[in-house]
């Protein structure tokens, strides 16, 4: 072994010369090859001393491209009005309802040719489209769709450029100003960065650039892409031939070389969003404002007081309310008889989140406000969820003081990543009530790109010219097809023509909005049942925002939302109180608020056959109530309605017809108020279920104000029960740690018919919990029980009612459809080794539970009724009633316009008087 080492000592020493030249070749070679094909050095990464393929001059764009990277893992955001991180819109890459197209092993969906009632005008090759079609419910939607998307796959549906007459100063379109020096530590042209690298060239560097609103474009290191605004220095100007490698977008084009970068103008100035003026000048003409109200909902009450605190003789109120709103619109209709400056359209669509019949609305209602006979200066969209946080004078005078301008909010991030997550590179078509996504696309060259709040105010020369309805204009006829095939079109369209139009130096970033964004509680994907997309909303102001409405007042904001009064009135009051002063001590009902969810004259949208069963069961119960000589009959149901008093839901209201017999048949109206009784049971030894509070089950269930919107509880056979419940904080550490929750749903039978695990923060201070179950529909009606169960012990027990169906469609049930609906679905029997079957009820106590529900499963007409009342009396209490009419042998009854819960009180905060100097003290 001695002698080896011996020899292998005198090898070395003799020829290590050449060892050491080999060596010094071989990592020439190596880093030859690296400089060649741009591959990591073999077990590094990228540093900072080598040449920066994914650089960044400063953290922000180091964020940006964490971002660029991120989403396709998930979701990004957008910045709203206030600069703060959150959007209009979650973008996920992948929609759970796509996976099938997508498909991760080859196997690709194909279009159902077998459900379709047409031919489709082309062999449609977008997987997105596929889906959408087959997914779509009408042979009308499945049809527009293929139109649209063999159109797109022609080549012929978007233009491929777009003019702007937005004055560019001295800057020439893809003029070419040389090749330049560039450091890594102080880059050229550092607004943005990206690197393609399969496609970069000037042409397509220039069209990033140029979409994003930059004035220069410079291409470097073969793939990469940077954008700018500041005019390269000329002692930065290098030799032609330092700028010598090959583009892969276009081999023939140079991209660059080793920080050497060609730089081009795109042929735009930079942008400079004009500042606002404060006070208008002296003796100024005042400007005249048209408030645009796009209505949806019943918040009747809520339009009302919007309306009170806007109003003013001088200004003009036009409203669209949806075209599924038939209470809304009959009972603001009745304003234009009583205010010559209130106008409802009469040209309704119908909307949904995020559709492109949102832009068709405003602009159709525009061009109705032109056409009008009113003068007005300024239009200024607002929805039932806006209230004002300044007086209508102070906006008037920051109006007058800056005439001719434009206000909308951009979105205050990189437009390339805004692009991305509005969607704004995807086409969507809607139809069916529903946005779909049917493939990618290309935004054209020539414009820039801007969006960001849907909420503005613009000067009526902009709306002339943006209404515009012939083909003479190539801008506007462009952005017209884009974005009627757009996500979220009004955040982007006039923000956009803005930008690109000569009305482009009229721009001002702001569009005089506060907006309530809290990320945690407000992007849940939600909308996900009306577009191919996740989304997010604002939440509702409480009182605990007040210091933020507050906030606004040395700034120029002159709205604030959302306010929901069904959710919380007193942010409202106060808030009123704050603008115009405290209401006079003789104001009644200032802490009440009445929302109606039914009325029989509505048409749409369609009634809720489970609220009607409820009602109408209840109807009956309070008709033998009054009379038990049977003198009284229940007539129909007239309107329901929730009421809500200091912010906490005490009932709902039913109003009926109630007849009786006398000389001849008369007839008068009742108003009963319904509380829904608890059957709940907290274990009195467990420190967990004492500290459970407000428990109860739902459906609708909002996480973003987190509440059910189906405040009665109304559940039938086809709901979706949630449920809900309160944990208080411990007494104790104040660590949030995990608490464990097994919630077992059992059907009325006595089968378990779901298990869930439910993981509860504890250590946060009265956090909301729900839980959904994965139930068999339809339910089974009857009673049902949720047993919480923690550590293996049972420390709640909750029932609620599933409801059987007395009426569908708005019509009483027939015997055929009542027995195929009120069978329900039977559980099936848990395993006998499960750990749960303790919780279950034993064997022979189910059979006859199984038995009795097919029994009351074949019931119909008197049966069926006296059924649902047994049920609906067991969970709803008659708390009080009252009458609008005199009803004999019922004089007991007050009158409901003297009672203070009747719908029929006085509320004089909410009335349809738009006068409200006479309230204020």
């Amino acid at each position: 072994m001695a002698i080896l080492d011996g020899l292998a000592g005198r090898w070395l020493r003799r020829y290590r010369l050449f060892f050491c030249l080999g060596l010094l070749i071989l990592t020439l070679q190596v880093f030859l090859a690296y400089k060649s094909f741009k591959l990591p050095l073999l077990g590094s990464k990228t540093t900072e001393n080598d040449h920066q393929h994914y650089h960044h001059i400063s953290s922000e764009n180091n964020k940006v491209l964490a971002a660029e990277k991120s989403q396709h893992q998930g979701g990004m955001v957008v910045d709203d009005e206030d600069g703060h991180s959150n959007s209009n819109i979650l973008l996920k890459n992948r929609n759970p309802r796509d996976s099938v197209v997508k498909s991760s092993a080859g196997i690709k969906q194909k279009l159902q040719l077998e459900d379709l009632q047409f031919s489709p005008p082309c062999s449609i090759r977008s997987r997105e489209a596929i889906s959408a079609i087959n997914r779509a419910r009408s042979q009308q939607c499945k049809q527009h769709i293929a139109n649209v998307s063999c159109a797109i796959q022609s080549g012929h549906f978007y233009t491929p450029w777009l003019p702007s007459s937005c004055p560019r100063g001295h800057h020439i379109p893809n003029r070419a100003l040389g090749c330049y020096r560039d450091e890594k530590k102080y880059r050229i042209l550092s607004g943005y960065y990206v690197n393609f690298k399969s496609s970069n060239s000037p042409h397509h560097c220039i069209k990033t650039c140029l979409q994003s609103g930059f004035v220069y474009a410079g291409v470097q290191y073969s793939t990469e892409c940077f954008c700018g605004n500041d005019e390269p220095s000329a002692a930065a100007k290098l030799p032609d031939p330092s700028c010598n490698m090959k583009c892969p977008g276009d081999a023939k084009e140079a991209c660059g070389g080793y920080f050497a970068v060609n730089i081009y103008e795109t042929g735009i100035r930079k942008f400079t969003a004009q500042t606002a003026e404060l006070l208008p000048k002296t003796k100024e003409k005042r400007v005249r404002i048209a408030f645009l109200l796009t209505l949806n909902g019943r918040a009747l009450r809520q339009v009302h007081r919007l309306l009170r605190a806007l109003y003013s003789p001088n200004h003009f109120f036009y409203i669209h309310v949806d075209s599924r709103q038939d209470y809304l619109f009959r009972n603001l209709i009745r304003l234009e008889a009583k205010y010559p400056n209130v106008r409802l359209t009469r040209r309704r669509f119908s909307t949904i989140w995020g559709g492109a019949s949102l832009l068709q609305m405003l602009l159709s209602a525009m061009r109705e406000l032109l056409a009008s006979t009113w003068t007005w200066d300024y239009v200024i969209n607002l929805s039932e969820s806006d209230f004002p946080v300044k007086s209508i004078e102070k906006l008037q005078d920051f109006l007058t003081a800056n005439r001719g301008m434009n206000f909308v909010k951009s979105h205050g991030r990189e437009v390339q990543r805004f692009i991305q997550k509005q969607g704004l590179d995807k086409t969507f078509v809607e139809c069916d009530t529903h946005m779909w996504r049917v493939g990618d696309r290309e935004l054209p060259h020539g414009v820039q790109i801007d969006g960001g709040s849907d909420w503005i105010a613009l000067y009526r020369d902009f709306v002339e010219y943006v209404t515009r309805q012939d083909d003479e204009d190539d801008l506007l006829t462009g952005l017209m097809i884009i974005f009627r095939h757009t996500l979220l079109p009004a955040e982007s369209f006039f923000h956009t023509v803005l930008r690109n139009s000569y009305f482009c130096n009229t721009y001002i970033d702001n569009n005089l909005h506060v907006t309530n964004w809290k990320r945690r509680l407000g992007c849940k994907c939600q909308y996900k049942h009306v577009v191919d997309w996740c989304g997010c909303s604002p939440n509702d102001f409480k009182p605990d925002d007040w210091p933020r409405l507050q906030a606004t007042e040395a700034k120029q904001l002159f709205f604030a939302r959302k306010f929901e009064p069904i959710v919380n009135q007193a942010i409202i009051l106060q808030l009123e109180e704050w603008l115009f002063g405290p209401y006079t001590a003789d104001v009644i009902n200032l802490n009440r608020y009445w929302q109606s969810v039914y009325h029989y004259l509505d048409e749409s949208p369609p009634s809720d056959d489970v609220l009607l069963t409820v009602a109408a069961s209840l109807m009956r119960i309070n008709a033998q109530k009054l009379s038990s000589d049977g003198i009284f009959h229940p007539g129909k149901i007239i309107e329901v309605i929730n009421f809500m008093e200091d912010d906490k839901f005490r009932g709902f209201i039913i109003q009926h017809e109630i007849t009786w017999t006398t000389d001849e048949i008369e007839s008068g109206l009742i108003e009963i108020l319904v509380s829904t009784t608890q059957f709940s049971q907290h274990s009195k030894t467990n420190s967990l279920a004492k500290r459970i509070r407000n428990l109860h089950v739902s459906s609708d269930y909002d996480q973003k104000e987190q509440l059910a919107r189906n405040y009665a509880g109304f559940l039938g056979p086809q709901s979706e029960p949630t449920l809900i419940f309160t944990l208080t904080q411990s007494s104790g550490d104040n660590h949030t740690a995990l608490v464990n929750i097994t919630t077992l749903w059992i059907d009325p039978t006595g089968n378990v018919a779901d298990i869930s695990e439910l993981h509860v923060e504890d250590g946060t201070a009265n956090s909301v919990n729900f839980a959904k179950a994965t139930l068999r529909k339809p339910l089974l009606p009857g009673i049902w029980t949720i047993k919480l169960i923690h550590k293996k012990t049972p420390i709640v027990l909750y029932r609620f009612l599933i409801t059987p169906m007395g009426f569908h469609g708005g019509e009483e049930i027939s015997a055929e459809r009542a027995k195929k609906i009120n069978c329900g679905s039977f559980a099936d029997s848990l395993h006998p080794s499960s750990e749960w079957i303790l919780h279950a009820d034993p064997p022979e106590d189910r059979a006859p539970l199984e038995r009795k529900a097919l029994e009351n499963a074949e019931k119909s007409g008197s049966d069926l009724m006296r059924w649902i009342d047994n049920l609906v009396e067991s969970f709803y209490l008659i708390r009080e009633s009252c009458s609008q009419h005199r009803v004999p042998r019922a004089s007991h009854l007050d009158k409901c316009d003297v009672t203070s819960w009747s719908s029929f009180a006085p509320d004089p905060k909410s009335d349809d008087n738009l006068h409200t100097s006479s309230l204020r003290t």
